[in-house]
């Protein structure tokens, strides 16, 4: 199976930028994720972790 859609793809003109823009959109993604949360403020990371257990205990209030 991987052979035919090797051979399919070698036939595909200009095949080799695919797998390069792929790789690029990937590590940009991850780099302008990272540089957003270090500039995140310290107040909003600490509402953000503490969410799950607000959600935990307006289950355990509300039967």
């Amino acid at each position: 199976m991987f052979k035919f859609i090797q051979q399919y793809a070698e036939s595909i003109d200009r095949i080799n930028i695919y797998p390069m823009i792929s790789l690029l959109i990937f590590f940009l993604f991850f780099v302008v994720l990272i540089i957003w949360v270090k500039k995140m403020d310290k107040e909003n990371i600490t509402r953000l972790s503490e969410l799950p257990f607000e959600q935990e205990e307006l289950t355990k209030n509300n039967p």
